[in-house]
């Protein structure tokens, strides 16, 4: 497998996965015009008005549309029911479809990683590459950049709502703030999002558009990879499905697979790592034994409050909704600003579920719309809704394989409340976010709760809890970074036991970081640029 002649081309650093993460690296690697970089994306580049405009996320989230639209297997902790998973299938992955909110978590998050062995990773080895990724048009030095690549603003949206959010915050007795990513993250405030102008800012309109001249990189879009070819334990290419047909690629120097927590870790057992027992049960032959592959999936449980409301600014189906949406885009088209800069999540807060808590473990979205089963239940009229997540969740899922076919979708077990911890902090969540909706300033904006108005004790609580709850899309953990036996990747990211390989994403997060991942997922790709430059 080592002779050059049986590939069909070669290139020095293949990067499988054209997402948050993979963007970033490829990017940064071609920076060196000395290594020829090919990223390979499953998904289409949607460089048109789906991928710039921020609403049109609300087209592609609940739908099939540039989405892997994934389930969970049934949750014995949500009364059996199936999660879902969206996960972005395009140029860019889910920074084309997310929320666009600006966290990178907290200090303490990733001192833990280092505290488990992970040299490199604490807070103040990371925090630079975060600085360099970030283009912020508010917030500067030290803990800012103001000229990086990931462009970060404020919201454009001039939405009345914000004034009732922070003022709702402060009667119930919050601290007020203007930064999450700031001295500290605790408090109430409105996200800083992930846009240019009020364009949405993708990983590939930061880090792989404006470099597509580089002769260097080359991008190739709709190229399904089947699996990591080996040279006996070195990644020396792939296998890949480019407009129906199979091509071999040689990697001189690395493979990196950078598909998220989800692809990641399916691609490695496809091709033949991972639990030997698990791939033989599928008939994949086995290369390399590695019980830790798709272990120690985390994802934020997440329970949405729904409220009807006549506010004129919150999105939702009427008469008077539509001619709004008109003027909407006749504002966004002359301004770039206006309700269709929106990302709907656009309050947000981290708070402690109680006095216990010695750092926010609750992260809060307010969205100006009405949000049921992740806006594939529609209803008629306008709404608000709240989301609650637990940020540092006890339960650990698994990721595993439902077929050796790569078209088929793996089997994705979050394992919801299957710790006890998590229900209870939830249920205290519940009770924290409930008081802040029904403070003065934000109950004059909404008439009545949905479906949480039968709740009066933590017993009615944790059975809306289970009917209700579900992920905030923050998948992680699936390749851990480590030394242990059950670790897939070393501190450089490389994996165990094999040479050539690498995985870059959110799957090697030790544990789940306290907020959203996709800042994080790209500065993961940016550190890992440094670290395969310099070895």
């Amino acid at each position: 497998m080592g002779d050059t002649s049986r590939f069909d081309e070669a290139h020095d650093v293949i990067v499988i996965g054209g997402g948050s993460s993979g963007s970033a690296l490829a990017g940064r690697l071609s920076e060196d015009d000395g290594c020829q970089v090919l990223v390979l994306e499953a998904g289409a580049d949607v460089h048109n008005w789906l991928g710039s405009v921020p609403t049109a996320a609300v087209l592609m989230v609940p739908s099939h549309l540039h989405n892997y639209a994934f389930e969970t297997v049934p949750q014995p902790g949500l009364n059996g029911r199936r999660g879902y998973v969206p996960r972005g299938r395009m140029l860019g992955g889910s920074s084309g479809i997310n929320a666009m909110v600006y966290t990178r978590g907290q200090p303490e998050d990733y001192d833990g990683w280092a505290a488990l062995g992970n040299a490199g990773w604490g807070w103040a080895d990371v925090l630079p590459f975060f600085v360099r990724s970030e283009g912020n048009d508010s917030f500067g030095a030290p803990l800012h950049g103001r000229d990086g690549p990931l462009k970060v603003s404020r919201l454009r949206t001039d939405n009345p709502l914000h004034d009732a959010w922070l003022a709702a915050g402060r009667e119930a007795g919050h601290v007020v703030t203007d930064d999450f990513n700031g001295a500290s993250q605790e408090g109430i405030g409105i996200y800083q999002v992930t846009q240019d102008r009020g364009e949405r800012c993708s990983a590939a309109r930061a880090y792989l558009r404006p470099h597509l001249q580089r002769p260097n990189l080359r991008v190739t879009v709709q190229a399904q990879v089947q699996r990591v070819l080996f040279d006996g334990r070195r990644a020396v290419g792939v296998e890949v499905k480019v407009a129906g047909r199979l091509r071999r690629l040689q990697a001189r120097r690395e493979v990196v697979l950078a598909a998220g927590a989800i692809q990641s870790p399916q691609l490695l057992m496809l091709s033949g790592v991972g639990n030997a027992a698990e791939l033989q049960r599928l008939g994949i032959p086995v290369l390399h034994h590695l019980p830790g592959v798709g272990a120690n999936l985390q994802d934020h449980p997440d329970f949405v409050f729904g409220m009807q409301t006549r506010s004129p600014h919150a999105f939702g189906l009427s008469l008077r909704g539509g001619w709004a949406f008109w003027r909407a885009l006749r504002r966004y088209r002359a301004e770039r600003r206006g309700p269709l800069t929106s990302n709907f999540a656009e309050g947000g807060g981290f708070l402690r579920s109680s006095a216990a808590q010695p750092r926010p473990d609750v992260q809060l979205h307010f969205v100006v719309a009405g949000v049921e089963d992740h806006a594939r239940t529609l209803r008629w009229g306008h709404g608000l809704s709240c989301h609650m997540c637990l940020l540092r969740p006890k339960s650990r899922g698994t990721l595993t394989l439902a077929s050796p076919d790569v078209g088929a979708a793996p089997l994705i077990d979050p394992a919801f409340f299957q710790h006890a911890d998590d229900l209870a902090q939830m249920v205290d969540g519940f009770k924290l976010t409930r008081q802040l909706l029904q403070q003065p300033a934000l109950r004059a904006h909404w008439q009545r709760e949905l479906w949480s108005t039968e709740t009066g004790s933590d017993a009615d609580i944790e059975a809306l809890l289970r009917a209700r709850t579900d992920t905030i899309y923050h998948p992680v953990g699936t390749c851990r970074m480590g030394h242990d036996d059950m670790a897939v990747v070393d501190a450089q990211l490389r994996v165990h036991g094999l040479q050539g390989l690498r995985v870059v994403d959110a799957s090697i997060m030790p544990t789940l970081v306290s907020g959203n991942t996709n800042a994080p997922a790209m500065m993961i790709g940016e550190k890992a640029a440094q670290i395969m430059r310099a070895g």
